[in-house]
């Protein structure tokens, strides 16, 4: 077979056979297969789709590319969620604990920044010593003696998606649904997980924008992923805002430390992340119901034992053991911390959410290709919400910059991305749109 026939059957809108999608996949493992064969490939995929047939073998494919897991002796399910991405989205920090707790095991495999996005992976790496790729061994040996761990792909576990994500991210193929869905199930079905939430962000500063596009993408992942033995469900919620107060790496550790220790915990990020737990805690039958589900999640913060976790987790994967009671000691700092103040009083009507990640990006705290260093502590802090009336004593936010030029073009741009009002807002938007529990609507 040759990769650009295969590519060229694709481009002109004709369907691929497994044998063809296999060879491709084995290529890209390889490296057989070139980074711009594969850039055109998922260009391909892009523009024409794969159907049903077609996307099941590619998600299998990529999944079987490196090892799959079984896990043996726990007595608990294997759970684990992921997000289409957000800006400010760190509920993944959260939520691994709080299962945890609550006895669920969540063998979390992350990923980096991808578009205006911010990754998971990339806000462990602002904590020192922390390993995002251990081995195989060490990452079940925390599992199983903590509860939890969060990781990213090492180079056994889904070793294609690996690559072809870092290429989406750059050649403009992110937004696709099959792609998406294949390189989410690869990794989630390689993890050997018992079950499976997703959150699929609907809204300006989402992958999809509009519900009808997130709906399909849920009902897809659903549907394929029941049908491969991982029991999913899926929450579509609201990100046409910020999620919870801050933006930017090292800054987001932050606010998830202290929405576990209690000190600060948004109302949006916790309906979220109360809601994605509670749909794993009774698919592993850990709670009879919602009810019950939010109530040990409750018990699980406010006794510490979350807080507690979190902390295990960072140390067992070489991180600070006194991370969670002095995080500031540890996480970066950025030179120039500063208030960025509306150019008129009013109550915030809307927000420009994609460009506030992109932002991010102009501050050195996203990628603009694979291999970029980030910075870790640059970003915004004590954002402002929709329905938040700003004055010359509230600020939209605090921008945290590197260079006096970094901060003006963030100043302008956060400006510009914040829309007001001169009368109160009604009607705010729930940020829980819809739970899919099967591919039936």
């Amino acid at each position: 077979m040759l990769p650009q026939e295969i590519i060229r059957k694709k481009r002109d809108h004709k369907p691929l056979s497994a044998e063809e999608i296999n060879y491709f996949i084995n290529g890209v493992t390889s490296g057989e297969i070139i980074d711009s064969q594969t850039a055109a490939m998922t260009m391909a995929i892009f523009l024409n789709g794969l159907n049903r047939k077609e996307l099941i073998t590619l998600t299998q494919a990529m999944r079987d590319s490196g090892d799959v897991l079984k896990w043996k002796g726990l007595n608990g399910p294997v759970v684990d969620k992921h997000s289409t991405g957000g800006v400010g989205d760190k509920v993944s920090l959260m939520l691994a604990p709080m299962l945890a707790a609550c006895g669920a095991y969540v063998p979390m495999i992350s990923g980096r920044g991808l578009g205006h996005t911010g990754g998971t992976l990339d806000k462990f790496d602002s904590i020192p010593g922390y390993k995002t790729t251990p081995d195989n061994n060490l990452f079940k040996k925390v599992v199983k003696e903590v509860g939890c761990a969060i990781i990213g792909q090492t180079g056994n576990l889904a070793p294609a998606d690996k690559k072809i994500y870092a290429i989406r991210d750059v050649c403009g193929t992110v937004e696709s649904i099959p792609l998406i869905t294949a390189s989410i199930l690869s990794k989630k079905l390689a993890a050997g997980l018992d079950c499976l939430v997703m959150d699929l962000k609907c809204g300006n500063g989402a992958f999809m924008e509009h519900r009808k596009d997130a709906e399909a993408l849920a009902d897809m992942i659903v549907g394929i992923a029941n049908k491969a033995g991982t029991k999913t469900s899926a929450l579509l919620t609201d990100m046409n805002q910020v999620l919870g107060t801050s933006v930017g790496n090292a800054l987001e550790v932050a606010e998830a430390v202290a929405y576990l220790n209690g000190s600060a915990r948004d109302p949006r990020l916790h309906t979220v992340t109360i809601e994605l737990c509670a749909e794993l805690l009774v698919s592993g039958k850990l709670a009879a119901n919602l009810t019950e589900a939010r109530t040990k999640l409750q018990n699980a913060l406010d006794s510490g034992k979350a807080l507690e976790k979190f902390a295990a987790m960072i140390n067992a994967l070489g991180g600070p053991a006194d991370f969670c009671d002095h995080p500031e000691k540890y996480l970066p700092r950025a030179p120039i911390i500063r208030p960025v103040y509306a150019e008129h009083n009013g109550y915030v009507k809307s927000m420009l959410t994609r460009n506030i990640g992109l932002s991010l990006i102009g501050l050195k705290g996203g990628r603009t290709r694979p291999d970029q260093a980030i910075d870790f502590a640059t970003g915004f802090s004590g954002f402002c919400q929709i329905g938040d009336y700003l004055s010359p004593e509230r600020p939209i936010a605090f921008v945290h910059a590197r260079s006096e030029q970094d901060f003006h073009q963030a100043e302008m741009e956060i400006r510009l991305a914040v829309k007001l009002d001169e009368k109160p807002q009604k009607n705010l938007k729930n940020v829980i749109i819809r739970k899919i529990r099967s591919n039936k609507k």
